[in-house]
């Protein structure tokens, strides 16, 4: 094969000096043919090795059968249908070519929002542990939400994944932002609507705010890619190298790295969301006066042990009310209980498992209670009636002696006869 200097050399004498073939072929020392291709070709002389074919080649027939049938079968299951000898990947190589002739393409659009138009929300979990109580580690989402225009990104870690804590998470950030884009975009979260429609609890919200929640179809990741391009920042950009003390560090921690990633140019706008967040906060809607349901809540009678659970936590309530109607509602910070309006118990929210909190006054009435029950008790077993030796005089009922008499005082015209 003829070199590039060659080729270039054939050409620069033939075209620059004028020299002709035959004296090329006497200087450079190769054939006449080698020099009329060299002076025929554009382009320097590559290197191709011929073809020599794939592993893949005999089993392309029955791949192409399966694929006509069943277009999105996994590699592995067509390997196991065609008795595959080799390793995967020659075979995903050529499924790679071939599967896109039977599945199809589908082209994704470039997507532009108006300002003000959406905001995208997800659930992000962080792999790491967060300390949540004494020797127990819990890995806790994060409710992450980002403005389509000007892509602005707030985020905050939340207790559970349950409805009224994911609304509680909602609202801090819309709280913060100051204003509501005019439609909140979430994927089938099962609180939110896990079954294709809006949840009630997430529909009151939304109502309050005049906004609405619209859904993602089932399995399409893509269409919130903003939020989900946003969860990849935090787990590459966010987490490494980070420890945190509990939820409330790692919320500070986040609040003060956030400052900075909302100050960086992003590509496909050619700006900073922090710089852009003014003109998508004129075209959002202002908040209304009264605050969105959020929160967990919930209605029970107050058993004896003068506790309620919550989340897998047991709180106390004021033992007075043992046996009557409480309402609980829990903010992320704060597990509130009243009684038909007034409060009988206020704890700080544990986001840990099966812990129990109890407050000292709490339980120092269950024990005044408990004394003066026992005291209760033995003031009417000292006063019952007594003979010299000490038994007890019994008393009988006074239906016994109505019967005894013959009278019925439900009916006085009518006789009862003699019992004894």
């Amino acid at each position: 094969m003829l070199k590039v200097e060659d080729w270039a050399e054939v050409r620069r004498l033939h075209r620059a000096e004028g020299m002709p073939i035959k004296a090329i072929v006497r200087r450079l020392g190769i054939s006449r043919n080698t020099v009329r291709r060299a002076l025929a070709s554009d382009e320097p002389p590559k290197y191709r090795r011929a073809p020599t074919g794939s592993v893949v080649d005999p089993f392309e027939p029955q791949i192409r059968a399966l694929l006509t049938e069943w277009p999105t079968m996994p590699a592995p299951v067509i390997a196991e249908r065609i008795g595959w000898p080799y390793s995967l990947s020659p075979l995903k190589k050529r499924l790679t070519l071939i599967r896109p002739e039977y599945a199809g393409i589908d082209p994704v659009d470039r997507v532009t929002y108006e300002p003000g138009q959406i905001a995208q929300c997800d659930l992000w979990f962080p792999e790491t542990p967060i300390p949540v109580a004494a020797g127990q580690r819990r890995i806790l989402p994060v409710l992450v939400m980002t403005l389509g225009f000007s892509r602005f990104m707030t985020a905050t870690m939340i207790p559970s994944r349950q409805g009224g804590d994911i609304l509680s998470g909602m609202w801090w950030s819309i709280r913060g932002i100051g204003r509501v884009t005019k439609t909140l975009v979430w994927d089938r979260e099962a609180a939110i609507g896990g079954n294709g429609k809006v949840s009630t609890l997430a529909a009151a919200f939304a109502g309050t705010l005049a906004t609405q929640i619209r859904l993602a179809p089932p399995r399409d990741p893509e269409y919130k890619g903003m939020v989900e391009r946003a969860n990849r920042f935090l787990e590459t950009s966010f987490l490494p190298g980070r420890l945190f003390a509990s939820p409330a560090d790692f919320n500070r921690q986040l609040e003060d790295w956030l400052v900075k990633a909302n100050a960086r140019t992003v590509r496909s706008t050619a700006g900073r969301p922090v710089d852009l967040l003014e003109t998508d906060y004129r075209a959002m809607t202002s908040l209304p006066p009264v605050r969105p349901p959020v929160g967990l809540r919930n209605r029970i009678r107050l058993g004896r042990d003068y506790h309620v659970r919550l989340n897998t936590v047991d709180y106390s309530v004021n033992p007075r009310v043992i046996g009557r109607f409480v309402d609980i509602v829990a903010s992320p910070d704060t597990v509130t209980v009243t009684c038909e309006g007034n409060p009988v118990a206020r704890h700080h929210r544990s986001w840990a498992r099966q812990d129990v909190v109890t407050d000292p006054a709490h339980a120092a009435t269950a024990r005044q209670m408990r004394q003066a029950l026992a005291e209760d008790r033995q003031r009417r077993q000292a006063a019952l009636r007594r003979h010299t030796d000490g038994h007890t005089v019994e008393l009988r009922a006074l239906p016994d002696y109505d019967a005894l008499f013959g009278v019925d005082f439900t009916n006085p015209d009518e006789k009862v006869s003699n019992q004894q």
